[in-house]
């Protein structure tokens, strides 16, 4: 049996936001892959922002929605959850960043204004925290050295500003995966030029919204949202994403291309969790 479906819609690619600054480097392999595949995979997750503006916030998929602006389309199949919804959740991701000297790394925050570097004894006793006066994220380099990013600012858009300040000082010289781990030990191995692990405070997404929608961004890749259930694997049609029909023709056509999905049991619900390996 499968219970609700998710909410599956078409919306205009103009009502979307961001809340996170985009990788411009995954936009371009990722147009080419929806063209060869001539289908829409995975429907973006957003949320409608409460300012009554009518625009949505995207809680994942922004690359998918980077590329088909490029691509010159004007609407996008996306599923919507609201803020408030039970099976909605947001942890953060941490930065490893790797080929890039350590020594860099550090002396780039280091002299950044309003801020301090202090060297910290354990990064597990230490959490990063969005509001307290220190701690605002952490540094852990090889060799067991953590430092903690400190700052005297007290206001949520000035703080956000010196994340991204922190960001863009390792960035633009490295090359960046995002984790969930948060001590460095267990990634020495994967990355034999591993230079330093910046650890992110955990933010709420109330707070994300309220950033994102008076035009504040966060830093790339530091959140991660996750909502059960999900829907995967959805390829819908590239040409009915293309069409010119009004939205709310798409969106009635949509609804008729499900219930087929349904009749013919081509939904398939998994309430465990699940390891997908064609991606």
């Amino acid at each position: 049996m499968i219970p609700d479906l998710p909410k599956l819609q078409f919306l205009k690619l103009n009502s979307l936001i961001m809340h996170e600054h985009h990788d411009e480097q995954r936009t371009k392999p990722l147009m080419e892959r929806i063209r060869e595949s001539g289908v829409f995979r995975n429907p973006p997750i957003v949320t409608p922002l409460p300012d009554k503006t009518r625009r949505y916030m995207i809680l994942d998929g922004a690359n998918r929605v980077t590329a088909l602006l490029k691509m010159g389309f004007a609407d996008i199949l996306v599923q919507v959850v609201e803020a408030d919804n039970p099976g909605l959740r947001l942890e953060n991701w941490n930065h490893v960043v790797w080929e890039m000297d350590t020594g860099r790394v550090l002396t780039g925050i280091r002299d950044l204004e309003g801020i301090n570097l202090v060297p910290t004894e354990d990064c597990e006793v230490i959490e990063p925290d969005l509001w307290g006066e220190c701690g605002l994220a952490l540094v852990q380099a090889p060799r067991s050295r953590t430092y903690t990013i400190c700052t005297s600012e007290t206001e949520l858009v000035r703080r956000v500003e010196l994340l991204n300040a922190v960001c863009d000082s390792y960035r633009p010289f490295s090359k960046l995966d995002r984790t969930g781990v948060r001590c460095i030990d267990p990634v020495l191995e994967i990355y034999p030029n591993l230079c330093a692990l910046i650890i992110f405070p955990q933010f709420d997404i109330h707070h994300v919204m309220q950033l994102a929608g008076s035009g504040y961004l966060l830093p790339t890749g530091i959140t991660r949202f996750t909502v059960s259930p999900r829907a995967l694997h959805v390829n819908y049609p590239l040409f009915e994403l293309a069409s010119d029909k009004p939205i709310d023709e798409k969106n009635a056509d949509l609804e008729k291309w499900l219930q087929k999905r349904m009749a013919k049991k081509g939904i398939r619900y998994y309430a465990e969790a699940t390891f997908l390996f064609d991606e």
